[in-house]
């Protein structure tokens, strides 16, 4: 079977409320005592594929889950395991999936890794020990599994807390299952977490907190595809990339690069709804706020960092004194305070389901969304449009001033992404050709820039150390050249071939 689930950090201070919320009602509660197993090279997990025996109250369950369609949706099959005795702790037995979507995701991670399915070794890696409060309830036409989780996992001498609520789709429509995530985000402060119980007792039996920062991935498009399916598509890739990123951050980590790629992730789908807006008509306004106030928000540690470790140095190099910058007037935002917030949080609820496809209607109800034509003509005229706005304003690039030049460098970046997430459609190989002379322009018009932002951060500087008056200087004499190196790089991409044109 599919499992669709959202899994929420709870906040300290609402925990008690929480696991309240749930108790209401006919809820139970149980015990769950698992062991994960792979084999000693991590085969399974290589595959993000998770194996375990569980004790769920007096029964024994392995269950088997791999990755599905997406981010939030994976594939399941539990085996009932019968036992002389209920102290008995079961062996796990591949065979128990054969036949299954799962058990053939298991055989093949095996061989991948040089295994045969039959002749695998397991052991256990990690632990867990959980109390979980259970109940399910209907809401909308869907029929729901609140689970509120409170234990611990282990791997050897190592602990970590958890606390989560899971919500699980257990029959009927994802959005009614995404419409009471909302108004559960709305009453408690729960932030979506992507990392499994298996993950973080993989990370714990590795000795690392945080998993590594997620890179964006291609969107699953095709030329088949109408826009509406084209636009599903490629906000599912952008979520791909933001929820975990975004979990890693609200988790706490301080790796700049998980902010970062998560930061990367919501301008490409910011890109996506802007571009794309005739595809999905639905476009709820108020997520635009809520993406630009954390992306801005996420990035005045990275602006700073940038001044520090890239201007800084060629200024001392070139002779300039060496120059404090003033501490910024407010503190800066933690990075797990924007991402936990509610605004964001209700953002992220509404664009999964906008990712989702349409739902099947019983016969008789009124039918599903039909195919539509091909997304490729009103592709190509968007395609078309922000290509001739970018050769049109790099003609006369060195003119502009400082904010017209940045909305260059913006809009070059959305016919960037826009190229990446239709690529496949026109061919994959002719559009790696057009973004390849996109990149000069890019990484020109990214200098730029950062000098751009530099020179005001040095201006106010000045009013309290006037050595700053330096670097002001120093890099202001440098931005007329600048911008004809910025002219130059724009002007090629006019001779680009345009690999959606016919």
């Amino acid at each position: 079977m599919t499992e669709f689930e959202l899994k929420f950090q709870v906040d300290p201070h609402d925990r008690a409320a929480v696991e309240g919320a749930v108790a209401r009602g006919r809820s139970t509660r149980e015990r769950l005592q698992a062991l994960y197993y792979d084999t000693a090279d991590g085969a399974l997990a290589a595959q993000r594929i998770v194996l375990r025996i569980r004790k769920e109250g007096p029964r024994w369950v392995q269950t088997a889950k791999a990755p599905g369609a997406n981010t939030l949706e994976r594939h399941e099959h539990n085996v009932a395991i019968e036992t002389a005795k209920a102290s008995d702790v079961p062996l796990p037995r591949l065979e128990r999936h054969a036949g299954t979507p799962v058990g053939a995701l298991i055989d093949k991670a095996l061989r991948a890794a040089g295994q045969e399915p039959a002749e695998a070794r397991l052991m256990p890696l990690h632990a867990t020990d959980i109390r979980r409060t259970m109940r399910q309830m209907r809401t909308g036409d869907a029929r729901v599994e609140l689970a509120f989780d409170r234990g611990e996992v282990r791997a050897g001498d190592r602990m970590h807390p958890l606390c989560e609520l899971e919500i699980e789709l257990k029959s009927g429509s994802p959005q009614s299952l995404l419409e009471l995530a909302r108004r559960w985000r709305l009453r408690y402060r729960i932030s979506l977490d992507t990392v499994s119980k298996a993950a973080r007792g993989e990370r714990l039996a590795k000795g690392i907190e945080y998993g590594e920062a997620v890179k964006a991935e291609a969107p699953a498009v095709d030329v088949h595809m109408d826009g509406p399916q084209v636009f599903r598509a490629v906000i599912s890739a952008c979520l791909a990339q933001i929820l975990p990123n975004a979990s890693e951050v609200a988790a706490g980590s301080p790796e700049p690069e998980h902010v970062h790629q998560l930061r990367v992730g919501i301008r490409r789908l910011r890109t996506a709804l802007r571009e794309l807006s005739d595809f999905a008509p639905a476009i709820d306004p108020a997520w635009e706020p809520a993406l630009v106030d954390a992306f801005r928000a996420l990035g005045r540690q990275r602006d700073r960092e940038q001044l520090e470790t890239t201007m800084l140095p060629q200024i001392e190099a070139a002779g300039g004194p060496p120059v404090a910058l003033p501490k910024p007037a407010e503190p800066e935002p933690d990075p797990a305070a924007v991402v936990r917030g509610q605004d964001f949080q209700l953002a992220l609820i509404s664009l999964i389901a906008a990712s989702l496809p349409p739902e099947e209607h019983p016969p008789g109800a009124p039918q599903a969304e039909q195919q539509g034509e091909s997304a490729r003509k009103p592709l190509r005229a968007r395609l078309s449009k922000l290509h001739r706005q970018v050769v049109r304003d790099g003609r006369r690039f060195d003119a502009l001033e400082p904010e017209a030049q940045h909305r260059v460098r913006k809009r070059l970046k959305r016919l960037r992404y826009l190229a990446e997430f239709v690529a496949p459609i026109f061919g994959e190989g002719r559009a790696a050709r057009y973004l390849k002379e996109l990149r000069p322009a890019q990484d020109a018009l990214g200098e730029h820039n950062d000098a751009a932002v530099a020179i005001s951060a040095y201006r106010e500087a000045a009013s309290h150390d006037g050595r700053a008056w330096f670097a002001v200087g120093w890099l202001s004499a440098r931005q007329p050249q600048g911008a004809l190196e910025c002219r130059a790089a724009l002007d090629k991409i006019a001779q680009a071939r345009r690999f959606w044109k016919p």
